[in-house]
Order: C-alpha cells, then sequence, then structure tokens
C-alpha cells in the first residue's frame, strides 16, 4: 500500500485526506474548522464512521496536531498504512511552477512571494504545510499548484492587452485554476472514450460554488476563463465573473465605495447569491418553478455564459471530442447541463435528455447521432493532488539492482 496525506489549508480551517493511491480509496477523511476561533469542529471519517470533537485550535500546527490525535484514536494508524509523503494543494504558482513540486526552502519562499497574487489562499496553504512539516519532519511535503496545469497557455491566450512593462512587474497575466481538477478529469474522460489523452481535445467544465472552463488540446490546457485570479470568467456561486472594468471606476466615483468594499461585492456578494439571494442550484430551480423572476434571470445570466464560453472554445479547439461536466453542479444537475447547450447543435453537440436525467456518476449522455460525445464526469482533486504527489516521491527514489 502507498498512501498519501491530501492536505487544503484555507485561512480558518484545514480539510484532509489519506489516499491510497493504487486503490483511489479514501481511507480517511476530515476538517478542522474555525481556526482562530474560541471552539473549533474537528471531523474526522474512516471506517465508514464519523467522529465530531471540539477544541481550542489557535492556529494550523495545533489544528494538525488535533488531526493527529484523530488518527491515533479512530484510525487508521499512519504508521501502518505505507505513508510516502503530503500532498498540498497550493493555489498559486504564478508562471514558474508547472508540476508537482517537492517543498524546499527556496520553493516556500516563492510560495510566500506569489502570496499578493492570492492574498486569500497561498498565506493559509503556508500555514498548513508549516503546520505538516512540523507534524512530519521525515516525510516529503509536496506543493500541488491549481495554476500547474495552466502553464501551457499559449501567449495569446495569457496575456492581457494592458502596458507589458507594468504586467511583467506585478505578474499580471491569466494563470488559471482548479487545475487539478481539469487535469484528472480530461484524462479521466479520455480514458472512458477509450483514447489517449494525447489524442482528443476535451472541453472541461467545472461548475460548483466556483466555476471555470478550460480547453484541453491533446491533454494540454490552452484556454481557461479565470485570470489573474479566481474572480475572472464564468458566474459563480457568489462571484461576478467577467464585467466591465470601468464598473469599478463607477462603484468608487458614483458609490463612494472602497477597493475593500469592492472586492468583497465581487468575491462574496454577486453571481448566483448576489442576483438571486442564494448559490445553490436547488433552491433556485425550486424558486423559479413558484414563479421567481430574479431567480430566473440569475439561472438564465449563469447559463447564457456557460453557453457563449462552450461556444468559443469550440472555436479555439476547432475539433472538439468531447465536453466533460463536472464538480457539484456539473456532476448533479441536469437541467443546468442541458441549459448549458442549449442552441450549440450547429457545433454537433446534441443531448440524450433521457441519458442526461439518468447520469449518475460517470456517464455518457450525449446522443448517439452528435458528433461530440457529451459526458458528466466526477472530479476528484484529493486523488489528483495524491497522485501527483506519489509520482513524483517515486520518481526521485533511488533505483534498487
Amino acid at each position: 500500500m502507498e498512501t498519501v496525506l491530501v492536505i487544503n489549508a484555507g485561512s480558518s480551517s484545514i480539510k484532509y485526506q489519506l489516499v491510497d493511491v493504487d486503490t483511489r480509496e479514501a481511507l480517511a477523511s476530515g476538517i478542522v474548522e474555525r481556526i482562530g476561533e474560541a471552539i473549533s469542529p474537528l471531523t474526522h471519517k474512516a471506517h465508514g464512521e464519523k467522529h465530531s470533537v471540539e477544541a481550542h485550535v489557535p492556529d494550523h500546527t495545533t489544528g494538525l496536531r488535533g488531526v493527529l490525535k484523530l488518527f491515533e484514536k479512530y484510525g487508521p494508524d499512519l504508521s501502518q498504512v505505507g505513508l510516502v509523503g503530503v500532498g498540498h494543494r497550493v493555489v498559486q504558482g504564478a508562471d514558474e511552477y508547472s508540476h508537482a513540486t517537492v517543498i524546499t526552502p527556496e520553493v516556500l519562499a516563492k510560495i510566500v512571494e506569489f502570496s499578493p497574487l492570492a492574498p486569500l489562499h497561498n498565506p493559509a496553504n503556508i500555514q498548513g504545510i508549516e503546520a505538516a512539516r512540523a507534524a512530519f519532519p521525515a516525510l516529503p511535503q509536496v506543493a500541488v499548484f491549481d495554476t500547474a496545469f495552466h502553464a501551457t497557455l499559449p501567449p495569446e491566450a495569457y496575456t492581457y492587452a494592458i502596458d507589458p512593462g507594468l504586467a511583467k512587474e506585478f505578474r499580471i497575466r491569466r494563470y488559471g485554476f482548479h487545475g487539478t481538477s481539469h487535469q484528472y478529469v480530461s484524462r479521466e474522460t479520455a480514458k472512458a472514450m477509450g483514447r489517449p489523452v494525447e489524442d482528443v481535445n476535451i472541453i472541461t467544465v467545472h461548475i460548483g460554488s466556483g466555476c471555470s472552463m478550460a480547453a484541453v488540446r491533446g491533454g494540454h490546457s490552452v484556454e481557461t476563463s479565470m485570470g489573474l485570479t479566481p474572480l475572472e470568467g464564468l458566474v459563480m456561486g457568489s462571484r461576478c465573473g467577467d464585467l466591465d472594468p470601468a464598473i469599478v471606476f463607477h462603484l468608487v466615483r458614483e458609490a463612494g465605495l472602497d477597493i475593500d468594499q469592492i472586492d468583497t461585492l465581487f468575491n462574496k456578494k454577486s453571481g448566483l447569491l448576489g442576483m438571486c439571494g442564494s448559490l445553490d442550484v436547488r433552491d433556485i430551480h425550486k424558486a423559479i418553478g413558484e414563479g421567481d423572476p430574479a431567480a430566473k434571470l440569475a439561472f438564465d445570466v449563469f447559463t447564457h455564459r456557460l453557453r457563449q464560453y462552450i461556444g468559443g472554445y469550440c472555436a479555439q479547439l476547432g475539433r472538439v471530442d468531447a465536453i466533460a461536466f463536472t464538480a457539484g453542479i456539473g456532476e448533479n444537475d441536469p437541467i443546468s447541463r442541458a441549459a448549458a447547450l442549449r442552441g450549440l447543435e450547429v457545433f454537433g453537440i446534441e443531448l440524450d435528455q433521457d441519458k442526461n436525467q439518468a447520469a449518475r456518476g460517470a456517464a455518457l449522455i450525449s446522443a448517439d447521432s452528435s458528433r461530440t460525445q457529451v459526458w458528466v464526469m466526477p472530479t476528484n482533486e484529493e486523488y489528483e493532488i495524491a497522485h501527483q504527489t506519489a509520482e513524483l516521491i517515486d520518481s526521485l527514489a533511488p533505483a534498487t539492482v
């Protein structure tokens, strides 16, 4: 058995999963929430059981110590499961990291350097790394960057039309995010099609609370919807996605908002939530059924943007062999999938409505006559991080004769 402990550290949380790389099974998973508050809930799932405790967790190091105590009490025994390393989700690797990377002091310094590009994420990722290094001093620590898969974007896709000197000085370009999901889903979709990923062009549609899309040619990302930050692109649960940059100037001049207020507005009070008061599509569908015009408009805006991007990526790829829907909405909501593809028959995309409604897990939902296959493909970002971590560690191990 070869396992990896995957850690996704947020500003006030630690999500974790112990992954068997060979079977893809999550042997244990859990979360530490409300770090820094008076009382923090800790939840640990293992052996088919869920265990919840509360404790005072002032920082991430204390939180990870609490996680280790849960493993000791409820299992699995980390000394008996072939733990080879710790894989960390790191959001921003800028244009310097295109693959999973062993975390050295130099790499950690770079992650710190990139923090202004991801101020809500990289500092928290760093805390998770430092806590894991203290807890597992003998194990390799590996960074798997959200941005790495999109390092193959061509210059015309990642360059913004602003002053080049300013862009270079402040690292302003499109980086893209959700890279582990897009990489995993494109590879798994090709496998389901019975074709090498190098031979297919796939549009991956990751729609959940956060939403992004990627055009993947032969296993390489050549276009993606998120940009310098995860705010650009599709309409999301609470993020606005694409808008006219001059709206910022207008809100400053006319509404008297400052930069922090606008940041909060665009990231936390916009998208589906901002338009109709809910970011759960189940609630939105119910509200539409009850005749709520705000819910209908929000859903129409959401799916209009999806169609716009899918059509644009068809043009960028030229030949599209498959479209793969993933993440919370993409995997579970046939209404959103159907609306996202409505009117795209001109591109050879035809949905089978019965298959779409019945889809559970990985499923082909396109009509037999469709030139482009349409798939529902569950994502597994934790496995992808574990897989890349184990693959890197194995590649560094000395050869045996």
